[in-house]
């Protein structure tokens, strides 16, 4: 109804886990990692759990569409069902064949998928098993669960399991009936709402994917929004969608916070008043009890026998003495107040020359974009989205795409991190803020500059040929303090690939065996090659 009016091409808000719309906050992000880990990794059960509302179907949905092509995939979406059932939907969902005899034999029914994940084995394949909404699982089944586990070569699990529900899963899992289910469980992942900063992005994230153009929510809005949703994104739609229609029905083109309110009043069925308004009231009901205190004490008469009578001397030698002013510096504003009000010094531009200044080079406004000019300096351009703890790895400086208070996105550099502090460039200012701060306002987005040792940047993997091999080889076994091989091989053979797969797993990337963009990021990192600015060793000079 107000798409066209909104200039809009599709409705933002709808409560469908579409992959397209999913916005990967920080805990979004490390919850589909979790996922991928269980698809690549062998053994055991990974766990996702959330809150109803908070993304976990959607954050399955967009796995499934980053598959490995070597995976079969079993998706379980509705596990209120009997053993056999639950392994014959395993059946279908994996395209076993099932003679009609052995539908409801349990016994039957593994045979027949112990036959068919041997023979996926041997062709290569990789199988897993999604459950949604696990926690509706039963007993029974979740024990025939545990029990296929058990269907395994003598190196590797013939079937990866991965169970998502609402936190009630938990409790099911620790009941004592299911210990040895539940110590299976090598990876566990709790995915919460978002905060407000991640609200403000998540909501333009949407309206953008839509076609909006524009801001269609004031930042009071915004703020209303996160207020009372909770951060939870399926009321964050519902209550957002109301929130258009009621603009649309009012001809206006932007949504304010008084609109958001009449939305949640409609979804939640009961008023819902502004914050100003609750405060008010607490205010004027301390201001009441302060009056009636005030009144009840002058009504009391003083009893002049209690009170004694003293020289102006004994006075005076009573009378406290104020001590002496100490002047203090006022207190730094939050990182979000300070990106707004330096919103001038948050640009791209200014990020890029600061960063460029990192490492010893200069940026020129308007000669072209940042990564253009990077280039022309024999440096590569790397956008990436991850967390402090790939930024430590990377250990680089690193532009940061943060939101400040009034929703809007803003540019600074991070130039250094030393253990709970980061140092921040902020155009022409330098701030030091504390990561648990500037995680309220970054949502993983940054760029880094690196210089590859070996020419173009591409993925290396089994079969290819080049110096940027060669190099790969030789820091592999620089770091890992093994012998240098033949200087002329330049071939990605097997043992280059178990080499690549031992340093991915020291340092938690995605073991793959693909030397990709990361993998080399966090070599380069680690061979620690002089002249290179870092973000956890020595402090480099901003005027460099």
């Amino acid at each position: 109804m107000y798409k066209s009016f909104f200039g809009l091409t599709e409705k933002p808000f709808a409560i469908t886990p579409d992959p397209r719309y999913l916005y990967l906050s920080e805990r979004h992000a490390e919850a589909l990692a979790h996922l991928a880990y269980g698809v690549t990794e062998a053994g055991g059960f990974i766990q996702l759990t959330g809150e109803v509302g908070t993304g976990k179907t959607t954050v399955l949905r967009s796995l499934l569409q980053q598959l490995p092509a070597h995976c079969d995939v079993a998706l379980i979406l509705n596990p209120r069902v009997t053993s056999a059932e639950f392994l014959l939907c395993i059946c279908d969902e994996l395209h076993v064949q099932v003679p009609a005899a052995a539908a409801g034999s349990v016994k039957s029914l593994v045979d027949l998928l112990t036959h068919f994940l041997l023979d996926a084995h041997g062709r290569g394949r990789r199988v897993v098993l999604m459950v949604d909404e696990a926690q509706n699982l039963s007993p029974d089944v979740l024990e025939q669960v545990r029990l296929l586990t058990n269907l395994e070569t003598a190196t590797q699990k013939l079937l990866q399991i991965i169970l998502i529900g609402q936190p009630e899963l938990r409790a099911v899992l620790s009941k004592p009936e299911l210990r040895q289910l539940a110590q299976r469980v090598t990876g566990r992942y709790h995915l919460e709402a978002l905060r407000r900063p991640e609200t403000s992005a998540y909501t333009r994230h949407r309206l953008r994917v839509a076609g909006a153009t524009g801001e269609l929510l004031a930042p009071g809005a915004l703020r209303e929004l996160h207020r009372l949703s909770g951060g939870v994104p399926r009321i964050i739609n519902v209550i957002a969608d109301r929130a258009l229609l009621g603009a649309y029905t009012r001809e206006e083109h932007r949504v304010t916070g008084e609109l958001v309110r009449r939305a949640a009043t409609e979804v939640y069925g009961r008023p819902v008043l502004a914050p100003w308004v609750r405060w008010t009231a607490l205010a004027g009901s301390v201001a009441g009890v302060a009056l009636l205190a005030f009144v009840v004490w002058r009504a009391v008469p003083v009893d002049e026998s209690t009170k004694t009578s003293a020289s102006p001397a004994v006075v005076a030698q009573a009378a406290p003495v104020s001590p002496p002013a100490v002047a203090s510096l006022p207190p730094r504003p939050e990182l979000g107040v300070l990106l707004a009000l330096d919103a001038s010094g948050a640009t791209i531009d200014s990020a890029f020359s600061s960063l460029f200044r990192l490492w010893g080079a200069s940026y020129q406004p308007g000669a072209g974009r940042g990564c253009e000019q990077a280039t022309t300096l024999g440096l590569s351009c790397v956008w990436q989205r991850g967390s402090i703890a790939q930024l430590k790895l990377i250990n680089r400086p690193a532009i940061l795409s943060l939101v400040d208070t009034g929703g809007a996105s803003r540019q600074v550099v991070l130039a250094s991190l030393d253990g709970a502090r980061t140092r921040l460039l902020i155009g022409a200012s330098e701030v030091e803020v504390p990561v648990a701060e500037l995680a309220d306002y970054w949502f993983g987005e940054f760029i880094v500059l690196w210089r590859p040792q070996a020419g173009a940047l591409r993925p290396l993997r089994a079969g290819m040929r080049g110096e940027d091999v060669r190099w790969l080889r030789q820091g592999l076994e620089q770091l890992g303090g093994l012998p240098a091989s033949d200087p002329s091989q330049d071939l990605f053979d097997t043992g280059l690939e178990s080499l690549v797969v031992d340093f991915q797993r020291s340092r938690r990337l995605a073991v793959d065996g693909v030397a990709g963009v990361q993998t080399q990021l966090v070599l380069d990192a680690a061979l620690g090659l002089p002249g290179t600015p870092t973000l956890t060793g020595s402090r480099p000079e901003r005027g460099a």
